[in-house]
């Protein structure tokens, strides 16, 4: 996994939040006892958590020191815990495992989603939110840019297969073990303004893993690169901002 620069992630912290809370505002759970953020970043969106369940035990969990640091400066009454997302387990049955654009990052989805489902309490609930525009420019321009300079032998080991599968496996995944199983996908039109601006929304995820890789002066060539690449598939337009269409997967399940 990429590390994170919690200053980078939060520049488009409002194109960020609004998938987020849309999961939040769709998880049919009154007053859950234990809720655990799995892959809380920041803490950017646990503080949501906190208003709509404010008597809950409260958990955020992610594998990043900066951006646990960043957290516990800004929400002292949540639980932090710093783990691999992908071996976490509750030390008691959670009512609620809210991921919101996290689990993407974890390969063996065809274990890893019954397994979180599995440790729930009865009548718990998963949320999880995955960015499924791995088929687009932004990302797919990355894997090109990777494949395409010196640097391509070194990059070789993070170019796979896109890492969110289609609603239907999941849907095949989840619902024999669900009692209730909703799955939708938004597909946002984001309005980005300044210079280079695709690039500097994926520096904040999906292309951090690349840079992190690299040594100056490839670095900054890489992401030189891969930035006329992108701007010209997302050309700015006559009033002066870029139009960056992101597709979102949403799931719902309740065990």
């Amino acid at each position: 996994m990429a590390s994170w620069d919690p200053a980078q992630y939060l520049r488009f912290s409002d194109l960020r939040l609004r998938p987020a809370l849309e999961l939040l505002a769709r998880v049919p759970a009154e007053a859950p006892a234990r809720v655990v953020d799995l892959g809380c970043g920041a803490g950017n969106v646990t503080r949501f958590l906190r208003q709509r369940w404010p008597q809950a035990e409260l958990t955020g969990v992610d594998s990043s020191a900066e951006m646990l640091a960043r957290a516990r400066e800004a929400e002292p009454s949540v639980r932090w815990l710093q783990a691999d997302l992908g071996t976490w387990a509750p030390p008691a049955p959670p009512d609620v495992i809210y991921a919101n654009a996290a689990l993407h990052w974890l390969p063996d989805h065809e274990t890893l989603f019954p397994r979180l489902l599995a440790v729930l309490a009865p009548g718990g609930v998963l949320a999880v939110q995955m960015p499924r525009n791995f088929g687009e420019p932004s990302h797919a321009l990355a894997a090109k840019t990777a494949r395409s300079g010196p640097w391509a032998q070194r990059l070789a080991s993070l170019l796979r297969p896109a890492p969110v599968a289609e609603p239907g496996r999941y849907y095949d995944l989840l619902a024999p073990l669900s009692s209730r199983l909703e799955l939708w996908e938004t597909r946002y039109q984001q309005v980005l303004s300044g210079e280079h601006p695709v690039t500097e929304f994926i520096k904040g995820s999906w292309l951090r893993q690349f840079l992190d890789a690299l040594e100056e002066p490839q670095r900054s060539r890489f992401e030189a690169d891969y930035t006329r690449r992108v701007d010209a598939a997302y050309p700015r337009r006559a009033d002066g901002t870029t139009l960056f269409p992101f597709l979102r997967l949403f799931i719902v399940a309740v065990k």
